[in-house]
């Protein structure tokens, strides 16, 4: 006779043995999968360090084409700008450095560099477009005339011609020294702008900007210096809005006059004046610009190409 003890060991033993299956069957399958992860983790290392290794390449090359752009940069925009005055206007957070390598290769080119304006961030500032729009009707120029629009960006900008750019047909200035003497007092007063010593009136304009394109209202800022390149190039020789790596994107001014069928038809761009490349397209856009051409140049989807061609800007 079978008894209750026999019944209780007879289950004891089924689950026993169950539990030792169990635990075999998952150490089995344990091993399975951390063997497969530690593959495919290898692999992915392996990845890993061959993308490294192309990225070092890539830079690499990168590196050693904007130091040969560099060196050869001004022997490729030599006589390009032959008796042009050019005039600078930078953001705030434009680079020094590439601000002076550019007035380099403008004097490479033969132009003469007329002084520099700095736009503030306050200039920018949405929170201050106001103050900025009652400023330039206070401060006109009597014989100065702005663009219909009503935007900060645009009034200011045209405010900015009547003492920067000489006369589009000429060479006589917009404004009398008086006058951009009360001009440049009364925005420098209020925080706008930072002129130069001796500033003068040119035929052509640069507009370089630097790489606040993350910053809160960042759109905003490059919509206002869009405009401001637009009235600069409608109302002189030409002009070329030039920025850094990045500047082609939505929150960029390079790319808020790319977007814009109407701005980009005048105005020239340059995407990538961070690199030598970049600032010997600039310098040949402008001469592209004074003979009554534009394009879009740099690294980004939306330019046309790196540069324009120095031949065929040189026939001009």
């Amino acid at each position: 006779m079978i008894s209750l003890r026999y019944h209780l060991i007879s289950v004891a033993v089924v689950f026993l043995a169950l539990a030792v299956g169990i635990a075999l069957g998952s150490t089995s399958v344990g091993e399975v999968i951390t063997a497969g992860l530690a593959g495919h983790t290898r692999a992915l290392d392996q990845q890993v360090n061959d993308l490294r290794a192309d990225r070092d390449a890539l830079s690499a090359k990168l590196a050693g084409t904007d130091r040969f752009a560099a060196s050869v940069g001004p022997l490729a925009v030599r006589g390009q700008l032959d008796g042009r005055s050019v005039v600078l206007v930078t953001t705030e957070d434009a680079e020094p450095a590439e601000r002076d390598e550019l007035a380099r290769l403008l004097a490479s080119a033969g132009a003469s560099v007329t002084g520099e304006v700095v736009l503030t961030n306050a200039f920018t500032d949405p929170a201050r477009s106001e103050q900025l729009r009652a400023l330039v009707f206070r401060l006109l120029p009597a014989a100065a005339r702005l663009p219909v629009a009503a935007d900060s960006g645009s009034l200011a900008g045209g405010l900015l011609a009547s003492l920067l750019l000489v006369n589009r047909d000429g060479q006589e200035p917009r404004a009398t020294p008086e006058e951009t003497t009360r001009v440049l007092t009364g925005l420098v007063h209020d925080g706008f702008v930072r002129p130069s010593q001796g500033l003068r009136p040119a035929q052509l304009a640069v507009l370089l900007t630097g790489s606040a394109y993350g910053r809160n209202a960042a759109a905003d800022r490059a919509g206002v210096l869009a405009r401001v390149a637009g009235v600069l190039d409608r109302s002189g020789a030409g002009a070329v809005l030039a920025g850094r790596t990045g500047s082609a994107e939505a929150t960029g001014p390079v790319g808020v006059v790319r977007a814009d069928a109407s701005a980009a038809a005048g105005l020239s761009t340059v995407d990538h004046v961070d690199t030598a490349v970049g600032r010997v397209a600039t310098v040949l856009a402008l001469r592209e610009q004074a003979g009554g051409g534009s394009g879009q140049y740099g690294l980004a989807g939306t330019a046309q190409a790196p540069a324009p061609d120095p031949v065929v800007v040189g026939a001009g």
